[in-house]
């Protein structure tokens, strides 16, 4: 028919002839490298979060279940304390306040912060004036509570000031000035050394002098421990990325806890966002402690008594209740019958109301009604 010739023809223009894209329209087209940048965020967003879920996801997952019925405490606490207690800011008054605060919570060993130490390894007398009269008031107060010397430093391994563990001298001055102060009372002697990296030989030399020291004064040597990798080799990818590396491998913390009488984690500070998140991650630390930490030694984990917001400690997360939780899971978990196990509040200073019940609570075996 005559009038269908005009648009079957407009019909086969229109399948020849391309229309211009919405680009060229707009007199624009878009770089191949673009589309190549795009791409390669959404890989990186991916390789980044994807993991992440899974982490908490895990972490999580950890925090589930029941602790076994022995998971309570075994009378073995510990607890720092601030450096008030033997600069003459504290009175008789307190130290009675304090036997009634620690009545019936298991808290067997003070860490009395009595330093810091100079970056030459010597401690000046002068930073602990009271200390024979606390050592005395709390034997009056808290019959078989021990008072240690809880002393610690920068390190100069992140940064051009701090002490430097590799000079001898160094190391000899630190066993010199744990010998001073268990001359002047103290039952024993808490080192906190930090930032300290996995595998420092040196660290483990001065362990090892200072052993032999604590031994000979019938004295204990306690320490402050860094977190363990929660994933192998964790503390070596992270100090690409990072002068901080954070974590310990695990053969290290073993090798720390072999050469001490105590060791306490510092389970707190872990950027977990979630109550849930930061106990499965607890329950981790204390399952990857107990794997290493001979029987011999006394193991605790440090529970958070005091509340900051900010990425590497989340208060509404990182709470005491979690972490007596996670250490009762993993407790029960990997060695439920090991005896030389505790908890350790950091620090009295900083306490609320609500971290000691949430510890009493969660840690001291119900009694029956």
């Amino acid at each position: 028919m005559e009038g269908t010739e005009p648009q079957e023809a407009a019909t086969e223009a229109d399948a020849t002839t391309p229309e211009p894209d919405s680009e060229e329209q707009s007199g624009t087209r878009r770089r191949p490298w673009v589309r190549w940048v795009r791409r390669g965020a959404l890989v990186v967003v991916l390789l980044l979060v994807v993991p992440l879920l899974a982490i908490e996801t895990a972490l999580r997952i950890n925090y589930m279940g029941d602790p076994a019925d022995t998971a309570y405490s075994r009378d073995r606490d510990a607890m720092w304390l601030g450096h008030a207690w033997v600069d003459g800011r504290k009175k008789d008054a307190d130290v009675t306040a304090l036997a009634r605060r620690l009545e019936d919570t298991g808290i067997r060993d003070l860490y009395v912060h009595s330093g810091p130490l100079e970056h030459d390894g010597t401690l000046p007398k002068s930073k602990y004036p009271r200390a024979r009269w606390l050592i005395d008031a709390v034997h009056r107060e808290l019959p078989g509570v021990r008072v240690q010397a809880f002393l610690g430093d920068v390190l100069a391994t992140e940064g051009p000031d701090g002490m430097r563990l590799d000079r001898a001298a160094t190391r000899a001055a630190v066993v010199a000035s744990a010998r001073q102060v268990l001359d002047a009372g103290y039952e024993g002697v808490h080192l906190d050394l930090e930032p300290l990296h996995s595998d420092d030989q040196d660290y483990l030399a001065l362990l090892d002098g200072l052993r032999t020291v604590t031994r000979a004064q019938d004295a204990q040597l306690s320490v402050a421990a860094h977190q363990i990798d929660p994933l192998p080799g964790l503390h070596t990818v992270a100090g690409l990325f990072a002068d901080h590396p954070k974590w310990w491998s695990q053969k290290f913390f073993g090798q720390v806890a072999r050469r001490v009488d105590q060791i306490a984690v510092m389970s707190y500070d872990t950027a977990r966002p979630l109550e849930s998140t930061y106990g499965g991650y607890v329950a981790q630390q204390t399952s990857l402690a107990l794997e290493v930490t001979p029987p011999t030694t006394h193991l605790l984990m440090g529970l958070p008594f005091y509340y900051e917001s900010n990425p590497s400690h989340w208060g509404h997360a990182e709470t005491v209740a979690a972490a007596v939780r996670g250490a009762r899971l993993g407790l029960s978990r990997t060695d439920p019958d090991r005896e030389l196990f505790g908890l350790a509040p950091y620090i009295d200073f900083a306490a609320s109301e609500t971290n000691w019940r949430e510890y009493k609570e969660g840690w001291r075996r119900p009694t029956a009604s």
